[in-house]
């Protein structure tokens, strides 16, 4: 069964690099072409393009970065809905909109391919060390053909449901971290207003349970890089405030589809650069 994995970012890489632990043949595509080398060095296959590596493959892992990537490689004479032969499949693993996701499914079907989704939570840590969490939206026997490939990355899997059920997991669960991040912000900057060392409200946060691990990495990582200067944070942080951003404003989509109302979600949205950035964002 040989496997195709496009997207080789900080993510992408280690759980690429992962899937050579099935000694199976592992095809391997990315703009970049360090992290394809890098792969082909260690055993995978690299294809030139995505229709090429679509011709080896009847499994294929797109961690890219949002809906627009993913379609440039489903569609066109050169995509991958064009190439692949009947009964293989595609698994999302990217953050994306969820009725952008049952959309490709339904194309996907049309052709006779299956295409699930199958976020991916943990970063960049959790891939190298192969502890993810993979929430999986699709049938269950098509779950389980898959669970050794998802196993080679993730120690835990969950059957969310059917098509759909994994990213509207996944975008649930950005939405509470990225709405934790706010609060120990917003905590910690009335603490110092108040004249309160920052370390106590971290302090009491761990005694009583508020303030998780991630929650302190984030502050911790943030202060660090602001130390160093306002562009060294913006050129390490500045990513990842606007991968907030698409995660909420996929999160709102959603909401929006299904009657929902998310007020707390649709203010963050707004300002989560500041969140991630602080005074940074605006400074020249």
């Amino acid at each position: 069964m040989a496997i195709g994995f496009i997207g080789l970012g900080n993510i992408g890489k280690p759980m690429a690099q992962h899937l050579l632990k099935l000694d199976e043949p592992v095809w391997v595509c990315d703009v970049a072409a360090a992290p394809v080398a890098e792969l082909v060095a260690a055993g995978a296959n690299g294809a030139a393009t995505p229709r090429a590596l679509a011709a080896q493959c009847r499994v294929i892992c797109l961690c890219v970065r949002d809906d627009a990537d993913v379609e440039s490689l489903l569609y066109g004479d050169e995509g991958l809905l064009a190439t692949l032969a009947s009964d293989a499949v595609i698994a999302i693993h990217s953050t994306v909109t969820q009725a952008a996701l049952l959309r490709w499914a339904q194309d996907a079907r049309m052709r006779g391919v299956h295409l699930i989704d199958a976020p991916i939570s943990g970063g960049e840590s959790g891939a190298r060390a192969a502890t993810l969490c993979t929430m999986v939206g699709a049938d269950a026997a098509l779950l389980e053909r898959l669970r050794p490939v998802f196993a080679t990355s993730a120690s835990t899997i969950i059957h969310a449901g059917p098509i759909g059920c994994g990213i509207a997991l996944k975008l649930c669960n950005n939405l509470m971290t990225y709405a934790a991040f706010a609060a120990i912000d917003e905590g910690l900057r009335l603490a110092q207003a108040a004249g309160l060392d920052p370390r106590l409200l971290i302090e009491v946060g761990r005694a009583n349970g508020v303030v998780t691990r991630q929650m302190e990495a984030f502050v911790g990582n943030r202060d660090k890089l602001a130390a160093a200067g306002a562009d060294t944070l913006r050129k390490m942080f500045g990513p990842f405030a606007a991968l907030g951003r698409k995660d909420l404003a996929a999160a709102l989509d959603s909401a929006l589809a299904l009657g929902v109302e998310l007020p707390a979600t649709a203010a963050l949205h707004e300002r989560i650069e500041s969140v991630f950035l602080g005074d940074a964002k605006d400074s020249a």
